[in-house]
């Protein structure tokens, strides 16, 4: 991978995907680091072989990689902390000429770190309290770790003991890292795992290899009730931290998913809402194109007849233009869906009022009577959007479509008043902070009110807590008879904190 340029601009360590720089490529994993910020102590655990060494290594190198001003093999946005000095214990060390065994060589190595380290320093141990007793090695790694800490040294070590371990679990600042190891295969993965102290795997790997059972049992009860114990912590943290990533993936998937719908249904729609733009659009024109092609004709009309008016002998031209005029409305009439009804002239209506429905035969078009007969026996009747004096002989009254549009107006006047009704029916209701004896009250007499004032569907909010309401509401759900549907909140709707209902 190319390198990246680290961040200083924060006083801790937080390395992403890091990669040893000489590890290649196609066999480093990377691992993440966090040191200074939560806590200033690592202890790493975990298996030979499983890439404890190469965790230590990795953060160092990167330390003075980028205190050097060079990029690290890392993912953006890492970033690192500046140290005065940097002091590592890795290796075996021992000599012959200068009597030194693999202990004492380590212990001279950490006699000159204790002398020179403080809250300016990284310091790296590989295997510190090795080469001697187990007991010892451990009280004497636990102490000199002890004494980093409280000088609030920034430090990071490796280790198999297991009271580092419970020392680790029981110190504030200090955390516990592990080197994952897959027992099934038996090889390690070289994961670095931080939050996970790493358990023995000595028992697990020699079953696997065919040791006997029994000596498996015997070796456990040889092993004091403190490890033992120490090992069932481990054990229930790395079975929890399995538990863990399993959910997270779910959860990530569940997410992507949840994701991927909700473009869809932007897409969705937007391409809606263009077609309904465009045919709106197309509408409109083609509205506006007839309406204006009335009004030419019918100022060509007015002017036409304002020139007649001076000129008595111009009726034929008059009535020529009269029929044409009819024709052309008629036309127009079909073009905004008004139907066409043509009967022969009958006598005159004996009543007209405001309202009633007449056929206006002399037009051929159906309207709507605006005033009352005067004395000459004339009246304004309203024909689409043009409105006319008309000679009551000119007019049939239409009695059955009248009553139709009486009937009409009644319906019209009780789905308003429903309509006022859902208005003040609000499609959701709120449930939270509620016992289930109190919400299923309010519950019931709101879906009553929701299903007479005729909504379609309604949103109960309950929050998702311990569930309890949330079940309450949909066996309530399930015992009334007008409830169509329930099901758990969309995306968007709420998710499983609401119950949407559909009415029958």
């Amino acid at each position: 991978m190319q390198g990246s340029e680290p961040l200083f601009d924060q006083n801790y360590i937080h390395i992403k995907k890091g990669r040893h720089p000489l590890i290649p490529k196609d066999t480093v994993v990377p691992i993440d680091v966090t040191l200074g910020r939560e806590y200033d102590l690592l202890i790493i655990t975990g298996p030979n072989t499983g890439g404890k060494t190469v965790s230590l290594k990795t953060v160092g190198l990167f330390t003075l990689m980028g205190q050097a001003g060079m990029h690290i093999p890392a993912y953006d946005h890492s970033h690192l902390r500046v140290y005065e000095e940097v002091y590592a214990d890795i290796g075996d060390e021992q000599s012959i000429e200068q009597s030194l065994s693999t202990f004492s060589s380590h212990m001279v190595n950490t006699v000159y770190i204790l002398k020179r380290a403080n809250k300016k320093t990284l310091t790296l141990f590989d295997e510190l309290g090795a080469g001697t007793d187990p007991t010892e090695g451990a009280a004497l790694a636990i102490a000199i770790l002890d004494n980093l800490h409280s000088r609030n040294v920034t430090a990071m070590a490796t280790t198999h003991y297991s009271e580092l371990k419970l020392y680790a679990l029981q110190t504030g600042g200090v955390e516990n890292a592990s080197c994952e190891f897959d027992v099934e295969s038996l090889q390690p993965t070289y994961r670095l795992l931080v939050g996970v102290p790493g358990k023995s795997n000595a028992f697990a790997i020699s079953g696997k290899l065919g040791l006997s059972e029994d000596i498996i049992k015997s070796a456990e009860q040889l092993v004091d009730t403190d490890a033992r114990q120490c090992e069932d912590v481990v054990t229930g943290l790395e079975e929890a931290r399995t538990e863990a990533e399993k959910e997270r993936e779910k959860a990530k998937k569940i997410r992507e998913e949840a994701e991927h719908y909700k473009q869809k249904l932007i897409t969705k729609n937007e391409r809606i809402d263009q077609a309904k733009e465009k045919i709106l659009r197309r509408a409109n024109e083609e509205a506006n194109e007839i309406l204006q092609k009335a009004k030419d004709m019918a100022d060509d009309s007015i002017r036409k007849y304002n020139k007649w008016m001076n000129d008595s002998g111009m009726t034929k031209e008059m009535e020529k233009e009269r029929a044409a005029l009819r024709e052309e409305l008629n036309k127009t009439g079909n073009k905004l869906s008004i139907p066409e009804t043509r009967k022969a002239p009958g006598k005159a209506p004996d009543k007209l009022k405001p309202g009633d429905i007449v056929m206006v035969h002399s037009m051929g078009v159906k309207g709507t009577v605006s005033t009352e007969p005067d004395a000459k026996g004339k009246c304004y009747v309203q024909m689409g959007i043009l409105r006319s004096m008309v000679d009551i002989k000119d007019l049939e009254l239409l009695e059955q479509e009248t009553k139709a549009s009486k009937r009409e107006a009644a319906i019209s006047h009780a789905r308003n008043m429903k309509m006022a009704k859902a208005m003040t029916i609000s499609p959701e209701i709120n449930l939270i902070g509620k016992t289930v004896d109190e919400a299923l009250a309010l519950l019931d007499k709101y879906l009553d009110d929701a299903y007479l004032a005729k909504l379609h569907q309604v949103t109960v909010i309950h929050g998702m807590g311990t569930g309890a309401l949330r079940n309450a509401v949909q066996n309530h759900c399930k015992k009334c008879k007008y409830v169509k549907s329930y099901r758990m909140g969309e995306y968007g709707e709420g998710g499983y904190g609401v119950t949407v209902i559909e009415f029958k």
